[in-house]
């Protein structure tokens, strides 16, 4: 009798099973397939009958390509959508319920921002006059588009090329607005995108009447004065509901360019522009030429004022200050006492502009920017750009540019904090990091040198020898951090010669820590809020923590003993003062000449000074010795008078020390009055001709008024 739980007695059975499952496999396998093929060709003959042929292919294939486009277009549109949702999160409408009468350091009014609630006219309220000359000068289309005129684009784009220049821009009206309340100025690619998402959110957010109102409450209009309201008191001394047709077109043709054709400036420009805003009304078929007329053959006249120059650009500045500190109060109408020094801040506009007159074209640059701060972080003077009314952004805050070699003290502190000295040797020569490899200018080598003559030539391979071999890049990234730099900065071998961007008042912050014996700048441009009350909201001697130190005594020492060769020296001989002032610095040269600094100090005052150009092209060889250098010293000659002189600490001056002094002590310093003088503002060959001019007319013939009117 068999076993049946014994397999190894029925071979023939194990086998029979075997077979039996492979068969199966081989029938499904094959049925499966079969099926598949069945099924395939079933709805290859059902899509057959939406075959088509001829022309009408053509047609189902371009659309077919065009949703393939579509769905890569449409994750691209929402990729580069990215930076304008961001900018929406803010509270924008809540940050213009501000009023606020700012004041300089001695308590004089020197302008206003946000929104003053009782100057504001709802849109009902404005004169019809003004919104018609508005639209028909900015945005004719304003309430046919979407918040972008594609044919508005192409006409402006037609017209630019007829005449071969830019005479017509294409931006509609939200898109204008989309940048006032959340873009800079800059001339770039992405601002022209997010600028173009913001306007599409802001017509699908607001409706066309909130669109201009807001644009007529919050456009700057010249003057120091933002908003059609505040224009129309400061230049007509009349509320915007009372303004006639001839001032409203003066009004809307502020918006283009508001410093140029500003009345209280330029008259004759204002009338100008104001007719060409006239004709707009007629061409637009707004108003008839009957109508403009009158205002035509009677242009309107302002209120006579001096010239008042507002520090806009410190304003602005202040203003994002306030509100960086406005949780800390309930009131929304406030007074702020700032830090500024208009005698210096004219001082500063004068420097750069100056600068950019004189030697701007040759130098092929455009613009500068300049921050000047005392000793104890007080911002004095701030200058953002060539001219406010061009252009609002400011770069002397916003603007990221490369530092070149003034960014090398970093490097140089880290190495002093690390316990070398001034007279510390390293090799200059070729060096390599990776696939890098940095080279000084002209290619020359010095071989071995004191760590005080690198910084005071500016030689590229020293600071990336020191980050290679004995410091790495965290401890150059710290100390910038330390210092006062706010902007990231990269992670890069690289930034030891100055790669990673910063801002003109990063550098000036962190430079002040040096003459302040290597402690905090604690930079500020707000000293007091108060309310109309006359109460104390916000003071910052007594609400702001003290200054820490940042850097030690004896690295301070070093950096100021090195620092204080390079203007006499080393690459910025221009920037040494007058009067025995000691002076300390660093300049800074990018990249093909795109940026220029110099970044100096005394004991009483930094300043740093930048030059290129907002599109980052190239300048005509300039360095930071040359401009930037000689806007310092213009400046810093006319800071420095009659003040007393304060040491720079761990640096003796010859100069000043040869004076009769009286004892120095640690605690007591000594200081120096430095004369009161008239700084030169203009440059020798000014000097010359004028002279030449003077002598001519001493000695020429009188006018013989008998005879001439005699000829009469």
């Amino acid at each position: 009798m068999t076993d049946p739980d014994n397999p190894q007695k029925h071979p023939r059975k194990k086998n029979y099973i075997l077979l039996k499952i492979d068969a199966w496999i081989d029938s499904t396998a094959w049925n499966t397939g079969f099926r598949a093929g069945e099924i395939w060709e079933d709805l290859t003959i059902f899509f057959r009958r939406f075959r088509v042929r001829g022309w009408k292919r053509a047609v189902f294939e371009l659309a077919g390509e065009a949703m393939t486009l579509g769905a890569f277009g449409s994750v691209l549109m929402l990729t580069l959508a990215q930076p304008a949702f961001h900018a929406t999160t803010e509270d924008w409408r809540n940050k213009g319920d501000f009023a606020i009468t700012f004041l300089d350091r001695y308590g004089n009014i020197i302008g206003h921002r946000g929104v003053i609630h009782q100057n504001s006219v709802p849109i009902d309220e404005l004169p019809d006059n003004l919104i018609k000359a508005v639209i028909a000068t900015e945005d004719r289309r304003f309430f046919d588009h979407f918040g972008i005129d594609f044919i508005g684009l192409v006409r402006a784009l037609a017209e630019n090329a007829r005449a071969g220049e830019v005479v017509q821009g294409g931006s509609t009206l939200t898109q204008q607005l989309a940048k006032n309340l959340f873009l800079s100025n800059e001339r770039s690619i992405d601002r022209k995108i997010t600028e173009a998402f913001l306007a599409l959110w802001l017509e699908a957010n607001m409706s066309k009447r909130e669109i201009l109102s807001t644009y007529l409450d919050r456009a700057y209009m010249g003057g120091g004065t933002f908003g059609a309201a505040a224009a129309a008191k400061f230049y007509f001394g009349k509320d915007i509901k009372d303004v006639n047709l001839a001032e409203a077109a003066m009004l809307a043709g502020l918006f283009k360019a508001p410093a140029k054709y500003a009345p209280h400036v330029n008259l004759p420009a204002a009338r100008g522009r104001a007719n060409e805003v006239l004709t707009n009304l007629v061409q637009s078929g707004l108003m008839s030429e009957g109508q403009v007329i009158a205002a035509r053959r009677n242009p309107a006249t302002v209120v006579d004022r001096a010239q008042i120059e507002s520090p806009d650009y410190f304003l602005d500045w202040a203003y994002d200050e306030v509100m960086r500190l406005s949780n800390r109060f309930p009131d929304h109408s406030l007074i702020v006492r700032t830090t500024i020094d208009t005698a210096l801040q004219k001082a500063a506009d004068d420097s750069v502009e100056t600068s950019l007159r004189e030697y701007g074209e040759s130098y092929k640059a455009k613009q500068g920017a300049l921050v000047l701060i005392e000793h104890g972080g007080a911002v004095r003077a701030m200058v953002g750009g060539s001219d406010y009314g061009e252009s609002q952004f400011n770069r002397a805050t916003k603007a990221l540019r490369q530092p070149g070699s003034s960014f090398k003290v970093y490097t140089y502190a880290a190495a002093m904090e690390a316990g070398m000295t001034p007279d510390t040797t390293i090799v200059d020569a070729p060096i390599s990091w990776g696939n890098w490899s940095p080279h000084n200018y002209e290619n020359r080598y010095a071989g071995r040198v004191t760590l005080a003559t690198a910084i005071a030539q500016s030689i590229n391979t020293i600071p990336v020898r020191l980050a290679k071999e004995k410091l790495g890049i965290e401890p150059i990234r710290a100390m910038a951090k330390n210092l006062g730099v706010e902007t990231p900065i990269r992670k890069d071998v690289t930034i030891p010669i100055g790669t990673s961007e910063v801002t003109v008042l990063d550098q000036a912050t962190a430079y002040s820590v040096f003459p302040s014996g290597g402690y905090q700048a604690r930079r500020h441009g707000i000293q007091q809020i108060l309310d109309y009350n006359g109460r104390v909201l916000y003071d910052f001697d007594r609400d702001e923590p003290p200054a820490k130190r940042v850097l030690s005594e004896r690295a301070g020492s070093y950096m100021n003993q090195m620092l204080s060769r390079v203007p006499y020296v080393g690459t910025a001989r221009r920037a040494a003062l007058d009067n025995g002032i000691l002076t300390a610095g660093k300049t800074g040269t990018t990249q093909a000449y795109r940026d220029a600094w110099f970044v100096g100090f005394t004991g009483n005052y930094t300043c740093a000074v930048w030059f290129g150009n907002d599109d980052y092209t190239s300048t005509a060889n300039m360095t930071g010795g040359s401009l930037p250098a000689m806007t310092f010293k213009r400046l810093m000659d006319f800071a420095h008078q009659g003040v007393s002189l304060r040491p720079i600490p761990g640096v003796e001056n010859p100069k000043v020390a040869e004076k009769p002094k009286a004892v120095a002590t640690k605690q007591q310093p000594q200081e120096v009055t430095v004369p009161f003088l008239r700084p030169r503002m203009l440059a020798p060959e000014t000097v010359k001709l004028l002279r030449e001019l003077h002598e001519n007319l001493q000695t020429a013939s009188p006018i013989l008024l008998d005879k001439l009117a005699s000829a009469n």
